[in-house]
């Protein structure tokens, strides 16, 4: 990932020891009412692996390799999937600087560039997680429909599934608050990944050798092509990155910035060949009329797709979790007594009311917009792009600047510029593709 003059003089400034002053806790975002500086490398790894292989996974065929094609979406995979990696390795790193540990990214840029820089990752993380939550709360109401739609010829309106898909995902965060508290439930939603991926992945390859007739062209005008070409590349970096890697960080134990890298492997080896090998198997298998969402393709017998869909369901109530923690960690740090125990009375009550609110605001949203692919496409454009590639770069010159060799600073003004411009285009084709379905469907359209 990176050379060892690098890594050297990164570490120097990511120094974990020495204590940190009571006076600059607050400054430096160590307030927060979930648990920090507790969990093992292994557990924050299965989390991200289970996480990253969630119900997204089974509109990735169609998000990224139908607008490719073979030889540009093999090539994009191998290397968005790189560059992220190494874009969150290098992030990893300034967890620490000087001694100082940040718990949150809009932290660490207000501390380097001021508070303009932290409203602005604020805005962009956030707005990442509620569209990433969104998109969550509408596979899981389209899991739902899946399952009726076996039993029914005229299953019940998709708003209905997503309001109790919504409330689902309420109760759940309610129950277990923090990040670090889903430990008890990694198996259960190791179990149920691996349950609908093996079955899913069966059922690919017999209707894979079955189809004689696959079409891989990439349809439409140039104007088409290129535009969704750029929608699929930011579906690419959705399915490798949260834009969050230091608020997971912060639940690790030290050394923090080795484990973090150690869980970051775990992820990029083990998650990334399941949720790859999904979506080529899934486009292998249909080609480019492969659907937006996988198990509307499948054939067998009715209990597969019931399996798989009620699988995928009761996944993404634990893995929608890890992405929206955050934000119950910013509402909870406010709102909650710190003084008091997490599920003292009082807090309890609080939780309650800040977790409907929020559940409530993003279910409603999804049920007026239930467009799946622009979730995906607009979150991984203008916000995510700049949060994963864009901030590292500037985070290195700002705290290397001074000693970096003049290699290493055209590199990351290099990522910079060219990132900063990959955000503008794919953000274009995401709107521009925003705008295509606004005029195909109707709000609280019965997708």
């Amino acid at each position: 990932m990176e050379t060892k003059e690098e890594t050297s003089n990164i570490e120097a400034f990511s120094t974990e020891q020495g204590p940190i002053m009571s006076s600059v806790k607050h400054e430096n975002g160590l307030t927060s009412a979930h648990t920090i500086d507790h969990d093992s490398w292994q557990q924050v790894g299965l989390l991200l692996v289970t996480s990253f292989n969630c119900g997204y996974i089974l509109s990735f065929s169609n998000l990224m390799l139908v607008p490719l094609g073979w030889t540009w979406g093999i090539i994009c995979l191998v290397v968005v999937g790189l560059y992220t990696a190494y874009a969150n390795w290098l992030l990893a790193a300034f967890h620490f600087i000087n001694g100082q540990r940040f718990i949150r990214y809009r932290d660490l840029m207000g501390f380097l560039f001021g508070r303009e820089l932290y409203y602005i990752t604020w805005v962009f993380q956030y707005l990442t997680i509620l569209l990433g939550n969104m998109g969550f709360i509408l596979l899981g109401g389209k899991a739902l429909k899946e399952i009726n739609s076996e039993f029914s010829d005229s299953p019940l309106r998709l708003q209905y599934y997503i309001i109790i898909t919504g409330a689902a995902y309420f109760l759940f965060a309610f129950l277990i608050p923090t990040m670090s508290a889903m430990r008890r439930w990694l198996g259960i939603s190791t179990i149920l990944t691996f349950t609908y991926i093996i079955i899913l992945l069966v059922v690919l390859v017999k209707d894979g050798k079955s189809n004689k007739k696959k079409d891989y062209k990439i349809h439409g005008s140039k104007a088409d092509k290129v535009f969704n070409g750029f929608g699929a590349i930011s579906a690419i970096i959705v399915c490798n990155t949260s834009g969050l890697l230091l608020e997971i960080q912060s639940t690790l134990r030290k050394p923090a910035v080795e484990n973090m890298r150690k869980a970051l492997y775990t992820q990029y080896t083990a998650g990334l060949l399941v949720y790859y090998g999904v979506s080529i198997v899934g486009y292998w298998a249909y080609g480019s009329v492969v659907s937006t969402y996988l198990p509307e393709d499948l054939s067998g017998p009715k209990w597969v797709k019931i399996v798989i869909n009620f699988a995928t369901f009761l996944q993404s109530i634990v893995s929608q979790h890890m992405f929206l923690a955050p934000i119950h960690e910013t509402l909870d740090t406010k709102f909650l007594k710190l003084d008091e125990s997490m599920d003292s009375k009082e807090n309890i009550k609080r939780r309650f009311y800040v977790r409907a609110l929020l559940f409530s605001f993003n279910t409603f949203v999804t049920a007026a917009f239930p467009f799946m692919g622009d979730f995906v496409n607009l979150f991984g454009s203008f916000t995510l792009i700049p949060i994963t590639f864009v901030f590292p770069s500037m985070i290195f010159l700002k705290v290397k600047g001074k000693t970096a060799r003049l290699e290493k600073k055209v590199w990351h003004w290099s990522n910079i510029i060219l990132f900063s411009l990959l955000a503008v285009v794919t953000t274009i084709s995401a709107v521009r593709l925003i705008g295509n379905d606004v005029q195909q469907y109707s709000f609280f359209a019965n997708t």
